[in-house]
């Protein structure tokens, strides 16, 4: 057991002895269950003798035997203490040598514990947004939209806005021709914003068979920087326009999206957006919520996990600036305190959740893993990668756990409702 212990904070220092005769009498039993299976040359399985065993495996059984020692003595002292460890401990045993008696030193962070929070003085802000139905024809208009055909149109037909050009173009810097800035049969769909400001502009108004030149000057931000804020002539000639022909909107295509009616659609639409209001407004409510919970529960932070937290941010820093050529500074001092803050709620909800009987189910976590895939295009990818990975679904398990705690915490807070434009509560929610 340990002899010495230095405590400050939440850091502990502890040392001790482990005689040589008991962890020779561990090892011996490692090895004894060893033998049983083990295969060597001039015996039969299970009859190799303790003295042969040793000379060939006493090493690694002496180390597990340290091992088990050290666990055990940390698992009674953590009992008796009644702390539970931050982090795996940093273990010293210097001057070790196997036959002798080992001298070792633990050190290691402990959990704080959770402050009492009072939910009930807490006040957040439930945004609520009235339903405005011009949100419904603009759903039934984008439903067109995505079933329009775009019709080729004769010869005397000008280019409009939204219609397809289809098009060649070559780019020049004065009289020279620059790579990448040419096309044959190019279908630019105009007003999307695809080419660089002013090109679509002035490609509106011309007709099919018709030649001319687009004048504009490139952005300075522009990727290439042999183009970036130069003036630039393109040669355009204009082989078809296209327009696009929207559907009807009658019952025959709201059964092409599932629904038995137009008014059955709408219902749908209608449901699909205040659905989407109450998403965001509790999504405001939860980051609302953890900036209260960080501003006001004060408690001491285990610098194990503070230290973990800050480096996995400055590798994610380095591979942001390496992977897009970004030359960002790294601010110790602000990182710092995003960690300490990261940590705090970390162990806020863990702690709280934990008290409050929060659990993930597997239904939560199908439905987590179904959210993530849904925003890629072939979705099958993302199950196969969380059903090899078991780290990833650790880590959407945290994720989705937290959240379960932090609405539950909502459940006993103040919330005080405000009336806002759904322009505004969507722009908060893309802000936090």
């Amino acid at each position: 057991m340990f002899t010495k212990e230095k405590i400050k904070d939440l850091h502990y220092s502890v040392s001790g002895k482990l005689n040589a005769a008991d962890l020779q009498a561990a090892a011996d039993e490692v090895l004894t269950e060893y033998g049983k299976t083990a295969k060597m040359p001039g015996f039969r399985a299970g009859h190799i003798p303790l003295s042969v065993l040793r000379q060939k495996y006493n090493a690694s059984a002496w180390g597990e035997a340290i091992d088990k020692a050290l666990n055990a003595d940390l698992q009674k002292y953590l009992e008796e203490k009644k702390i539970r460890l931050a982090a795996q401990p940093k273990v010293d045993m210097e001057g070790y040598e196997m036959g002798k008696d080992v001298e070792y030193s633990l050190e290691f962070d402990i959990l704080p514990t959770l402050p009492e929070i009072d939910l009930e003085k807490i006040t957040v802000t439930k945004k609520v947004a009235k339903f405005d139905e011009k949100e419904v024809d603009v759903a039934l208009e984008n439903i067109r939209k995505s079933r329009s055909v775009a019709e080729k149109q004769d010869e005397k037909y000008k280019a409009q806005n939204g219609d397809v050009a289809v098009i060649d173009f070559k780019g020049f810097l004065g009289d020279e021709a620059f790579e990448g800035g040419a096309a044959e049969k190019h279908h630019l769909i105009l007003g999307s914003g695809a080419f660089i400001p002013g090109f679509e502009d002035q490609v509106i108004g011309h007709k099919a068979g018709e030649e001319f030149d687009v004048n504009v000057t490139f952005p300075k931000e522009y990727h290439a920087e042999n183009l970036a804020g130069k003036k630039a002539r393109f040669a355009v000639k204009v082989h078809e326009v296209r327009k696009h022909i929207l559907p009807e909107m009658n019952d025959e295509l709201a059964k092409e999206v599932g629904q038995e009616s137009v008014e059955k659609l709408k219902e749908h639409i209608r449901t699909i957006i205040t659905d989407q209001y109450a998403e965001v407004a509790q999504r405001d409510m939860r980051n609302e919520l953890l900036d209260v919970l960080a501003d006001k529960v004060k408690m001491d932070l285990p610098e194990t996990l503070v230290n973990q937290e800050l480096e996995m941010a400055k590798a994610e820093h380095e591979h942001h600036n390496a992977e897009h050529g970004h030359d960002h500074k790294w601010d110790e001092k602000q990182e710092k305190k995003d960690a300490e803050r990261r940590v705090k709620l970390g162990l806020i909800l863990a702690e709280w959740g934990t008290q409050n009987k929060v659990e993930v189910t597997r239904e939560d976590l199908q439905q987590a893993i179904w959210a993530e895939a849904s925003r890629y295009p072939d979705p099958k990818q993302i199950f196969e990668f969380y059903n090899k990975n078991q780290n990833a679904v650790a880590m959407l398990r945290g994720m989705v756990f937290e959240r379960k705690a932090l609405d539950a915490m909502l459940t006993h807070v103040k919330q005080k409702e405000k009336t806002v434009p759904a322009e505004e509560l969507f722009k908060q929610a893309s802000v936090k």
